[in-house]
């Protein structure tokens, strides 16, 4: 996929109006023009279309016309209508659309089926904008499930209540309770997938709720740990699970806590299995290797590069880690591949495994202002960006490429072409 070739939009934003406003006499018409782009977008229907229209002609990472956008919102339109030939397009433009949207919105029934359409419209556009199946139309709970999701927040979860003690409980309860727990689980287990079940959520309790450094972090948030470590011979093995507002806090932890053991000269951080989380965290996280405000990686908006710099001051303790492999598999996405393929491209790591699932978007949420319905309100999901990989090319469908391929039945021997520690290469072969 060509970044200087404009995608068309499949689909677009789309967009109804129907309830008609209130008037003043003869003031209408020109209080109309005068206050809204067009005269259709007194219709408060309308208005929340075409909010949406100009939002995706600002901030949609691919340029647009007028005249695709307005076909697409046609398109759209028509699907949520399930017909092929109405509303009509007068003109391929932004005030064709108002009017088509308007003349939809007219001939609806009820104020329901007027918001029915809108919503409908808007679902359909959002979720046919190339990259198909990215954009979205939130309601307020969708989005703060959203929000949740990224910040590895679950609700429905309570590691406390599966140990059976109200939330806040001391590490020493903690302890208690699960070994009390995990003895009466364990013989059940033998023969019960539930009691097995029950005793991994205990054990997970116990791993999160008994350690300070974790602990802190649930009890303060609802965040659950994404990053773990251990050392293995003079390696320190990293596995970031996914992509929090606390693991880079977590991971500066890890690393202080390694401190104490001698001898480690190389790092693995596996990134297999993670679905990425806020972008933020890539130009941080590449920081603590080369420094504050240093280049890290590229984004492509609207025919151009932006370059990201670094986030976060250099961590002198991350020097004793001469060399470092990064881990990657078909799972490993979003912010992840953006992190492995900065630490590639600015020679920080090589990477061992498998070619990432290729989710390279930003995504940003743009509220619509424009009121539809008192008890809801809505915000769109939208593409913002592409993310780049090493090579500059998008990540999008791509993947980023290891550079030591497990699928090549002689990975192993090649591991010696980009790694001198034979500790590390005895690592990685562990690991795998």
């Amino acid at each position: 996929m060509s970044l200087k070739r404009i995608v068309v939009i499949v689909l677009s934003l789309a967009l109804a109006g129907g309830a008609v406003f209130a008037t003043l006499h003869s003031l209408n018409s020109r209080a109309a023009e005068a206050t809204y782009k067009t005269p259709e977008e007194s219709d408060p229907y309308v208005r929340f279309g075409m909010e949406a229209y100009d939002k995706i002609r600002e901030n949609y990472w691919a340029s647009t016309t007028e005249e695709q956008v307005a076909d697409h919102f046609q398109l759209s339109l028509q699907k949520a209508l399930n017909s092929p030939v109405v509303p009509l397009l007068a003109t391929r433009n932004r005030v064709g659309t108002a009017e088509m949207l308007k003349t939809a919105i007219d001939a609806a029934t009820s104020t329901a089926a007027k918001k029915q359409m809108v919503v409908d419209t808007l679902i359909i556009a959002l979720y046919n904008l190339q990259p198909v199946g990215h954009g979205q139309l939130l309601s307020a709970v969708q989005e703060t499930e959203l929000r949740q999701g990224v910040s590895n927040i679950h609700p429905e979860k309570n590691l406390y209540q599966d140990l059976g003690l109200a939330a806040g409980a001391s590490a020493e309860d903690v302890n208690k309770a699960a070994e009390e727990k995990q003895k009466v689980l364990a013989a059940e287990a033998k023969t019960s997938s539930e009691a097995r079940k029950e005793l991994e959520q205990v054990s997970y309790a116990k791993e999160v709720l008994a350690n300070p450094n974790t602990k802190d972090l649930y009890d303060a948030g609802g965040i659950e740990p994404t990053v773990k470590s251990k050392a293995v011979g003079k390696t320190l093995y990293v596995s970031i699970s996914s992509i929090s507002p606390t693991t880079f806090i977590e991971f500066g932890r890890t690393i202080l806590s390694a401190t104490t053991t001698p001898g480690l000269s190389s790092m693995i951080i596996d990134l297999r299995g993670n679905l990425g989380g806020s972008l933020d965290f890539a130009a941080a996280f590449v920081g603590l290797f080369i420094g504050e405000n240093q280049y890290a990686y590229d984004l492509y908006h609207q025919g151009e590069y932006k370059p990201q710099r670094t986030t976060a001051p250099k961590f002198a303790e991350l020097g004793r880690y001469k060399e470092i492999a990064i881990l990657t598999d078909g799972a490993s996405q979003s912010t992840a591949e953006v992190t492995t393929a900065a630490m590639k491209r600015l020679g920080l790591a090589h990477s061992v495994g498998e070619t990432t699932r290729g989710w390279g978007t930003v995504e940003n949420t743009f509220p619509i202002e424009t009121v539809i319905d008192p008890s809801e309100r809505y915000s769109m999901l939208l593409v913002h960006s592409l993310t780049l990989r090493d090579d500059n090319q998008p990540v999008e469908s791509n993947g980023v490429v290891p550079d030591v391929s497990i699928k090549d039945p002689n990975w192993k021997s090649e591991l010696s072409t980009y790694f001198r520690s034979t500790d590390l290469i005895a690592a990685v072969k562990s690991v795998f």
